[in-house]
């Protein structure tokens, strides 16, 4: 009879575990290749339920024998009662030597039946009880190669973990480099290179940069001034007046009389001011003779921040959709010269760089009329702010005085429009501006009949920048 696992003769053959086991029934899948520990977990589990069934047979094997074991001992205590019942109606006879010599040979074998190697129900407990160990050896190596085979693949998902986290923080590193170097290449020469959200530098450094740099350029410009010899420059104002370099201003050598200064009119005539912004020309010399020449007190809140004689500078506090703008406006009086001649000498571009000292470069973009020009220029640095440029149209104009006692006042006014020729570029801030000077020249009639000299006019200077 063969036991489910392996017959006796089987059991016999085999010296080894290993053996056995390969020697099994074909209830059993294992081999010797199938403890390698190439073979994937897989075929390992696989093999734990081949050797659970296994078992499962070895126990129900044994318990079979128990079971047989136990009923052969209550079968054996029924026998030996019954057998021993019979030997006492036996006398023992005496020998010659004085020993007991039972008549009946059959007692022993009744008491002690003879057990044959096959053991009950043809089981052999020997055979089974190598098997069993057998098994529960290959179970606990397969469970034991199963859970070397788990804990490399957790390595190796732990080391996969942490290359991919490497690999992650180097690329997230990386990206954040090249994030600082775009930013930095956008910055560098724009306008939020060294001002604005993106600057380097605290306030408080930036505006002491500021400082330091004015005072620099003023420091140079009083040298330069110093040194520099002006030249005559020719203007466009009429034939009829002659000019002399004295001291810093263009006076006439002529009496002044209202007429000769009327006769500048035609520069400005409103026949000759015609082109496309005419009407933004004509809004903004209104706008600005309503509001320009109010005075600074009352509900204005014009702050006085820089007085120095005749002149004054005043500042406001205004902020548009978060812009500070702050609009300037600037009094003076000054003694010998007409507002006329102020304000030319102010919208002059032949001129222009006697008197400013902040302008790197500039040119007429587009003559629009005799007193109308769009003028692209661009500013000084000031270091760390970036430098600004400015596209603008400047228009000169006369004012017509409503009566005699009213004070002849000219204007020019500067205010920032968009042209083809001069696109934003990435170097500068373009600056937007609304700039207007206005000159009255009042009058003085002198003591009895003498002439109208530049003793008697007085320019009235007003200047304001949005």
């Amino acid at each position: 009879t063969e036991s489910g696992y392996g017959s006796e003769s089987s059991l016999r053959r085999h010296g080894s575990m290993v053996s056995l086991v390969s020697g099994a029934s074909g209830y059993s899948a294992t081999s010797t290749s199938s403890f390698k520990k190439g073979h994937s977990l897989r075929e390992k589990l696989a093999e734990m339920e081949t050797f659970r069934d296994i078992l499962c047979r070895q126990v129900d094997t044994l318990q079979k024998y128990f079971d047989a074991c136990a009923d052969a001992v209550s079968k054996d205590e029924l026998q030996r009662d019954k057998v021993v019942e019979d030997d006492e109606d036996d006398f023992p006879t005496v020998r010659p030597d004085g020993d007991f010599v039972h008549n009946s040979n059959s007692s022993k074998e009744k008491l002690f039946p003879h057990v044959t190697p096959k053991g009950i129900n043809g089981i052999d407990f020997k055979g089974e009880a190598i098997t069993f160990k057998a098994t529960t050896a290959g179970i606990l190596a397969t469970l034991s190669h199963c859970i070397e085979l788990m804990v490399k693949r957790e390595e190796s998902w732990q080391k996969r973990l942490d290359k991919e986290t490497e690999k992650r923080r180097r690329i997230e590193e990386a990206y954040k480099n090249a994030v600082t170097e775009l930013k930095k290449k956008s910055h560098f020469g724009g306008p939020d290179y060294e001002e604005g959200p993106n600057s380097l530098i605290n306030e408080e450094e930036f505006f002491d940069a500021v400082e330091a740099a004015l005072d620099r350029q003023d420091k140079m410009e009083e040298q330069s001034q110093s040194e520099k010899v002006r030249l005559h420059w020719p203007t466009s104002l009429p034939s009829g007046d002659a000019y002399s370099a004295v001291g810093t201003h263009r006076f006439v050598q002529t009496p002044y009389s209202r007429s000769s200064s009327m006769s500048s009119i035609d520069l400005v005539s409103a026949s000759d001011d015609v082109h496309r912004f005419s009407a933004q020309v004509e809004e903004m010399v209104q706008n600005h003779m309503t509001y320009s020449l109010q005075d600074v007190g009352g509900d204005a809140n014009w702050q006085l921040v820089v007085e120095e004689g005749e002149m004054k500078v005043y500042r406001r506090e205004v902020e548009e959709n978060g812009i500070v703008l702050d609009p300037l406006k600037a009094t003076h009086a000054v003694k010998g010269v007409t507002g006329h001649e102020v304000c030319h000498y102010f919208w002059n571009v032949d001129v222009r760089n006697d008197w400013e000292t902040t302008i790197e470069n500039f040119h007429v973009v587009e003559n629009l009329a005799d007193n109308a020009i769009i003028i692209y220029q661009t500013h000084k640095r000031v270091w760390p702010a970036s430098q600004r440029d400015v596209l603008y149209l400047s228009a000169i104009r006369k004012i017509p005085a409503f009566s005699e006692n009213d004070p002849e006042t000219w204007i020019v006014c500067n205010f920032s429009v968009e042209h083809d020729s001069a696109p934003l570029n990435n170097r500068c801030v373009r600056a937007k501006i609304n700039i207007a000077m206005i000159c009255q020249t009042l009058v003085s009639p002198p003591e009895g009949n003498k002439e109208i000299s530049r003793d008697n006019i007085l320019c009235k200077i007003t200047y304001v920048a949005n």
